[in-house]
């Protein structure tokens, strides 16, 4: 009898290497991809519990774009040490917040369904299923984003009281994400 192919993908992709830039999935997320990893008709590709980016504002993506990412809280003095190293910077900078998201390969349509229905029940509200071939994939995300220019040739274009406000709803919108993962986390079955 031969081997179930869903299967065969799910065991090459678990047995790579971590290819994000952080090398490692975030702690916050690291129990919800066991679980899902654990299930039978599922398996995660990437996954990331939210970030504050640091980065070059341009549409062109790559490696060299991203200044600082944190993947967790900040404090205002980490927020400023970074911001003063980009006094050299000749581009533009952008601040960005990112909400989870969370990337996973599902054996069936049905599958993929029963897992949207249960994201958005734990408070993600942005889900959906993209196919690929034979393979069918669903995207998970929340929506507490945030991003906003915060220098240009080095000159920093906020003060330090938008700052503090901006690292305060951003450490908010981390925690909003953590509680959503910990939702679904008890959620799936």
């Amino acid at each position: 009898m031969p081997r179930d192919k869903f299967l065969q993908r799910k065991e090459s992709v678990l047995s790579k290497l971590d290819k994000s830039s952080k090398g490692k999935w975030d702690s916050k997320v690291k129990n919800l991809c066991n679980k899902i990893n654990s299930l039978d008709n599922f398996y995660t590709t990437s996954s990331c519990s939210g970030r504050i980016i640091l980065m070059i504002d341009q549409k062109k993506k790559g490696s060299s774009l991203f200044l600082k990412i944190w993947h967790d809280k900040i404090s205002f003095k980490e927020l400023e040490d970074a911001l003063k190293s980009l006094k050299k910077e000749k581009k533009a900078v952008k601040f960005k917040f990112e909400p989870p998201i969370i990337h996973l390969a599902c054996k069936s349509l049905e599958d993929a369904s029963k897992i949207i229905a249960e994201a958005k029940i734990s408070g993600f509200k942005s889900g959906g299923i993209i196919t690929w071939g034979k393979n069918i994939f669903v995207e998970l995300n929340s929506t507490e984003k945030l991003e906003f220019p915060v220098s240009v040739k080095g000159e920093i274009l906020v003060n330090d009281k938008f700052l503090k406000l901006v690292i305060k709803i951003s450490n908010q919108k981390f925690e909003e994400g953590w509680k959503k993962i910990d939702k679904l986390e008890k959620k799936i079955k």
